[in-house]
């Protein structure tokens, strides 16, 4: 299982760090999509990221159109992670999937309105209490990105802790 975690103009640094950390865990690739609200040598972002830059996969993309060019949502398993989502983040069956691309939208907006419209099959959301905006960014990939590899028998992942070894 290939995992690709899309971040469409993130804009809070510490967010951005702390998917660094998830996405180096996974071994998933992070794509970062321009415009971002801070730069990337930003200490804030280091800091989330902790020592884990050097064993991360970071591709970056000058905006959204570019990226959806290089990368055609028809051509792949793309999945578009909002609020507005027509389907629950545990519905697709990735476990059956070589590469899935899961997107994420800046923090104050989300996604473009009229990708998801486009999109609607391949929207996802998490579930919760109505009422509420959304849920931290880096919580959010956390969720979705490890019920992908949950689906995959956590593939290439440790199994078994040696700390009690």
């Amino acid at each position: 299982m290939k995992l690709n975690i899309v971040l469409v103009e993130p804009e809070i640094p510490q967010n951005t760090g702390n998917i660094a950390r998830t996405c180096a865990a996974l071994g998933a690739k992070l794509h970062l999509v321009y415009p971002l609200g801070f730069s990337i040598s930003e200490k804030q972002v280091k800091r989330a990221g902790l020592d884990y830059w050097d064993k991360l996969d970071i591709e970056e993309h000058i905006n959204f159109k570019e990226f959806l060019e290089k990368y055609k949502p028809e051509e792949h398993n793309m999945f578009f992670v909002t609020t507005k989502g027509k389907h629950v983040y545990s519905e697709p069956d990735f476990s059956k999937m070589d590469e899935v691309f899961a997107l994420f939208g800046k923090e104050t907006k989300g996604l473009p309105e009229d990708i998801l419209q486009k999109y609607i099959d391949k929207t996802i959301r998490i579930p919760m209490r109505e009422g509420l905006r959304s849920l931290n960014l880096s919580n959010s990939v956390a969720i979705v990105a490890y019920d992908i590899f949950r689906q995959a028998n956590f593939d290439n992942l440790e199994e078994i802790s040696s700390y009690f070894d």
